[in-house]
């Protein structure tokens, strides 16, 4: 994505000013009080941080509308400013975000976010290192190759894009789908691989497989192909119930993860690649020689492994089987936390992150 001469107008109100930008088909619209949306677009308060303390309500493209102070004409954007880039990885147009400065850190989603739904850990990291989040293939705005994603086929794209941007080695942190990505990848690459950072990572799971795996093996990714109406309120549940406190987070942020989720969601290709993810998550092989818990214990890269005690999706329970597989790892479970660690409780899990990146580093 190219931000020249992107397409802006501001209302500047007495309670609020509102910023529409409009880049190709890509809009979005940032709201918030004067004198904070001045700053922001001055370039001397970052968007970023302000949108984190719940300070402004986004709608449209998060991505673009995190970009608002590197978007105004004349403003000298600083290192921690975002911007947004595309290369091609594994012949998939492939968008991401880049801030900072230092060591490279590749920061990855889950099924069916963003790399935006990383953004307190994006941020954190920022203040001393070059955090990569890009959108993963067939999600967000990158390209959406009607294929199996596979973890194998993730890796091979991370491998790729890590030549693209002449990135020799990194730190790979991921959260859900993401880490399990980042397992793949120090397994396959470890080469390329400084550490490993994993938050609430996809395991292959043993659970009710005998029974379920001949039915999702006739389910056809491509149904999807087919437009499937989504209540905004059953987007908003469906989120919230993947915290253990949802209170947590400001209204303005459930109200930005909806409107992104539904954005992305309403292009058949997206839904398309989501049931395959999902597919390949759930068919994978979690025992014998060939499966993942055997493979896992062949991981040699640093390794921090972070569950949420109160996750509806990945028990916290992997924590004991990682332990046996991988000994050398850290593993931390989080009482009062769900599937979201880097946004539930964003303190902890910046802290955790820094603890270990510092110790493998000294």
């Amino acid at each position: 994505m190219s931000l020249a001469n992107p397409d802006l107008a501001i209302h500047a109100g007495s309670d609020a000013w509102t910023v529409r930008a409009r880049l190709g088909s890509a809009s979005a619209t940032v709201t918030g009080e004067p004198d904070l949306m001045s700053a922001i677009l001055r370039g001397s308060r970052s968007g970023v941080e302000a949108f984190l303390e719940g300070r402004l309500e986004v709608r449209g493209h998060l991505s673009l509308a995190l970009q608002l102070e590197s978007l105004m004409e004349g403003t000298t954007r600083a290192v921690r400013s975002p911007h947004a880039e595309r290369v091609r990885a594994a012949g998939v147009d492939s968008f991401f975000i880049e801030i900072g400065a230092g060591p490279p850190v590749i920061v990855l989603h889950g099924l069916g976010a963003t790399g935006a739904s990383m953004l307190p850990l994006i941020w954190d990291l920022s203040r001393d290192h070059r955090v990569i989040a890009p959108d993963l293939p067939g999600m967000g705005e990158s390209g959406k190759p009607i294929r199996a994603y596979t973890a194998e086929f993730f890796s091979r794209w991370l491998h790729c894009l890590l030549d693209e941007l002449e990135i020799p080695r990194a730190v790979i942190a991921g959260n859900s789908l993401g880490g399990r990505i980042a397992i793949e990848m120090a397994l396959r690459e470890p080469g390329r691989v400084e550490s490993i950072v994993l938050l609430a990572p996809s395991p292959a799971r043993s659970q009710f497989r005998r029974l379920g795996v001949p039915l999702v093996r006739l389910l056809r990714p491509e149904a999807a192909l087919l437009p499937i109406p989504l209540p905004r309120r059953q987007v908003r549940e469906a989120a919230r119930s993947m915290f253990a406190r949802p209170g947590r987070l400001s209204e303005v942020w459930w109200d930005a993860a909806v409107e992104e989720f539904l954005r992305v969601f309403r292009d058949p290709r997206a839904r398309i690649a989501f049931f395959s993810a999902m597919r390949e998550i759930y068919l994978e092989e979690p025992d014998g020689d060939l499966g993942f818990w055997r493979r896992l214990s062949d991981l040699r890269r640093p390794a921090l492994f972070i569950w949420g005690r109160q996750d509806p999706l990945i028990s916290w329970r992997n924590a004991d089987r990682v332990a046996r597989s991988v000994p050398h790892a850290r593993s931390i479970v989080l009482d009062d936390c769900g599937h979201v660690p880097q946004f539930e409780l964003p303190e902890t899990t910046n802290a955790l992150v820094r603890d270990f990146l510092s110790s493998i580093s000294a």
